[in-house]
C-alpha cells in the first residue's frame, strides 16, 4: 500500500530535510518514527527538499508498506515517535502511481521580513530582520519581472544540482502586513536557494538602493555574481506542493 502524508516541521533544529551521514535531518526523524509503527525499515520520498533552518507548513511525502495499518494509526503512531518540532498533519492511502515529487504541479514558499528598527526578541527563527524601511509596493512591482518561464541562473546557487536553470514562476507577490513584509512565490519547481536569492535582490529595491527595473535586468543578465546576496534561511517556509484535483488530497495541497 502507498500512503501520502502531510508533514509540518520547524526546521530550526535540523540540518535540512535530506537524510545525512551526520547531523539531524527531518527525513531521518520521519523515517525512524514510521518504521517503528510499521515494524520494518522504510524510506519516504518528499515533494521538495528544504535547507537547514527552513520550515514547512505542509511538506508532502509518500512511502510504501505491506504492513496493515489504518491511516489514523500511521498518523498518531508517527506523531508519538516524532520530536516536538515535527508533526504528521494527515495521512491517506494513494494509488501506486502517485509520487510526492513527480505528481506535484507546483510548489509554494513564503518569506517573512520583520521591518522595524528594533530587532526581534520573539519568533526569531521565523523572521528575517530588516531595520531600514522597505517599500513593499516597489518590491512587488519589481518582482513581476520574474513571473513566467525563464532561465533563472542569476538566482541559482553555484551548488545547485538541477540539470538546467529553467523554471516557470506562476506568481510572486510582496505585501506589507503591519511591520512585516511578506513575499510569496509559486512555481512549477525551484532551484537551490532560488526564493532566498529572489528576496536578496528585492531588498535593495525596497530600500531604494536599486530601481525596480534592476530585478528584470538581473534575470536577463543570468549572472549570479551581480545579483543580491542570498537572504537568511530563517524567515522561509515551504507552504507545500500543489497537486491536480484528481488525487483527492487535502485542499491546502490541491490546485
Amino acid at each position: 500500500m502507498r500512503y501520502a502524508l502531510g508533514i509540518e516541521y520547524d526546521g530550526s533544529g535540523f540540518q535540512g530535510w535530506q537524510r545525512l551521514s551526520h547531523g539531524a535531518s527531518v527525513q531521518a526523524a520521519v523515517e525512524a518514527a514510521l518504521s517503528f509503527v510499521v515494524d520494518h525499515p522504510l524510506e519516504v520520498v518528499c515533494a521538495g527538499r528544504t535547507d537547514s533552518g527552513v520550515h514547512a507548513r505542509c511538506q508532502v511525502v509518500h512511502f510504501d508498506t505491506e504492513a496493515v495499518r489504518t491511516p489514523y494509526a500511521l498518523q498518531q503512531g508517527g506523531n508519538s515517535r516524532l520530536p516536538g518540532g515535527v508533526a504528521v498533519l494527515w495521512c491517506q492511502p494513494m494509488p501506486q502511481d502517485f509520487h510526492a515529487r513527480y505528481s506535484a504541479r507546483a510548489r509554494r514558499y513564503r518569506y517573512t521580513i520583520l521591518n522595524r528598527k528594533i530587532r526581534p526578541a520573539m519568533q526569531r527563527e521565523y523572521l528575517t530582520w530588516e531595520r531600514q524601511p522597505l517599500d513593499a509596493e516597489a518590491m512587488h512591482r519589481a518582482a513581476q519581472a520574474l513571473v513566467g518561464e525563464h532561465d533563472f541562473s542569476a538566482f541559482r546557487t553555484v551548488h545547485c544540482q538541477a540539470p538546467h536553470p529553467n523554471r516557470n514562476v506562476h506568481d510572486i507577490s510582496v505585501r506589507r502586513e503591519d511591520d512585516r513584509v511578506i513575499v510569496e512565490v509559486q512555481a512549477n519547481a525551484f532551484l537551490h536557494h532560488m526564493v532566498r536569492n529572489f528576496v536578496g535582490s528585492l531588498l535593495p529595491v525596497g530600500r531604494g538602493e536599486q530601481p525596480e527595473a534592476w530585478v528584470g535586468q538581473l534575470l536577463a543578465g543570468r549572472d549570479r555574481i551581480v545579483a543580491g546576496p542570498t537572504a537568511p534561511s530563517n524567515g522561509l517556509v515551504f507552504l507545500g506542493p500543489r497537486y491536480p484535483a484528481e488525487w483527492s488530497l487535502p485542499a491546502e495541497v490541491t490546485l
